[in-house]
């Protein structure tokens, strides 16, 4: 089903399709709806594995305004910092890395915790894109979970280099969420990212059913 508030004619998550969250999205922390909820920042969680410059794009973003701290009861640290997408203020959480959302260690526990027990309005996958088809199950994960996502292929020009090809705009039509190609560590792409954000959050596509 197609939600014609969508810019891209996304599957948005108020579909049928979407609202069927399976086991991972059961356990997701209901989301209590508040009249001051309209004012409050934007949140904004990076996820992905190790080394797909993820800490990149969240220092592009963020800039100078960071704060890293330890999570509670644990030694795994997470970096906060806050930025604005034209008039959207934003408050940008970089995840610790993840190879799923069934946690084997200590970081992908805090990760997952952070994702599945707070309430983001948009979850931004980093991938490699010399690596995507190992990285996509992952992507598949925060899908069926219900959470609203935004897949960013980062590091195109490593793969580009090597003679891997990439075609976005079918990955969105098979994924139903929408896709942006970048480079971070040289600024490409990340500005596209931004409009798809602040295009996401306007589209009223994002699920309130948790």
């Amino acid at each position: 089903m197609q939600c014609n508030k969508c810019p891209m004619k996304l599957k948005c998550n108020n579909s049928p399709r979407q609202k069927k969250r399976g086991l991972l999205g059961f356990f997701r922390k209901k989301k209590e709806t508040t009249t001051a909820e309209s004012v409050k920042m934007t949140q904004i969680a990076l996820v992905g594995m190790p080394n797909v410059g993820k800490s990149v794009l969240f220092n592009g973003l963020t800039g100078t305004y960071v704060t890293v701290s330890n999570y509670p009861g644990t030694t795994v640290e997470v970096s906060r910092g806050q930025t604005s997408i034209g008039d959207l203020p934003v408050a940008v959480v970089d995840t610790p890395g993840m190879y799923s959302l069934l946690p084997i260690t200590e970081e992908e526990k805090v990760a997952r915790d952070l994702l599945l027990f707070q309430s983001f309005d948009v979850v931004i996958h980093v991938v490699d894109a010399k690596n995507l088809g190992r990285m996509l199950p992952l992507t598949f994960q925060l899908i069926e979970a219900g959470l609203p996502s935004i897949l960013a292929i980062n590091m195109m020009d490593e793969a580009q280099q090597l003679g891997i090809k990439i075609n976005p705009e079918y990955l969105e039509r098979e994924l139903g969420i929408p896709v942006v190609t970048m480079a971070a560590a040289a600024n490409f792409g990340v500005n596209e990212l931004k409009a798809r954000v602040a295009e996401y959050v306007s589209s009223n596509c994002l699920s309130r059913s948790y």
